[in-house]
């Protein structure tokens, strides 16, 4: 069975590819009609269906996923939160983990989490929401080469490494992504009607 990712991030889209294994991810700009929404909602779940509806106008009669993702540090007053993808000025992961590190610089307090929010739309437009979190606390120093984003700063609870420096299972067993997918793969029965 196919679902269309309204994304163009090669993590998420590899990420996808791994928890859904089984069905065939196919990214969003395999349709021409495809233009990227402007992400204005106040939420990561107004964000997430944002996307959704934009990718299911692209991509009509297909089963479409989309999710809103990013880094909670209550020391910051919960920033980046949303913002997570452009936190810097430049916008790019490694921009925005030097000013997370900057903005933490000198505060005790740097517990964290990784919120996602993910929708499945069908194509008789019934809408499916998860949200997982996966709980830790932001490091001094960048450690890893694998995953994206924040994850060479974030060390789980219960763990010694960062997420860069886990395996993609291992990873995908705790990540905020991965829990809201497994969610979603279960509230709509996917490999019932796959």
């Amino acid at each position: 069975m196919k679902i269309v990712f309204a994304s163009g991030n090669r993590g998420k889209l590899r990420e996808a590819g791994e928890i859904f294994s089984g069905f065939e991810i196919v990214p969003i700009s395999a349709f021409p009609t495809w233009n990227a929404p402007v992400e204005n909602g106040s939420t990561f779940l107004q964000n997430a269906v944002i996307k959704a509806e934009a990718a299911a106008a692209a991509a009509e009669g297909e089963i479409v996923l989309a999710d809103d993702s990013g880094l909670v540090v209550p020391a910051l007053n919960g920033a980046p939160g949303i913002f997570s993808a452009r936190f810097s000025a430049e916008g790019t992961d490694a921009a925005n983990r030097k000013k997370l590190l900057a903005e933490l610089s000198g505060i005790n307090d740097r517990s964290a989490y990784f919120l996602c929010t993910a929708v499945l739309i069908f194509p008789d437009k019934t809408v499916i929401a998860a949200e997982g979190r996966c709980y830790g606390k932001i490091i001094e120093t960048e450690r890893g080469n694998n995953g994206f984003g924040y994850d060479p700063v974030f060390v789980p609870d219960g763990y010694e490494k960062t997420l860069a420096e886990l395996s993609e299972e291992e990873k995908n067993s705790i990540s905020h992504r991965g829990k809201a997918f497994r969610k979603l793969i279960g509230a709509a029965d996917l490999h019932e009607i796959s």
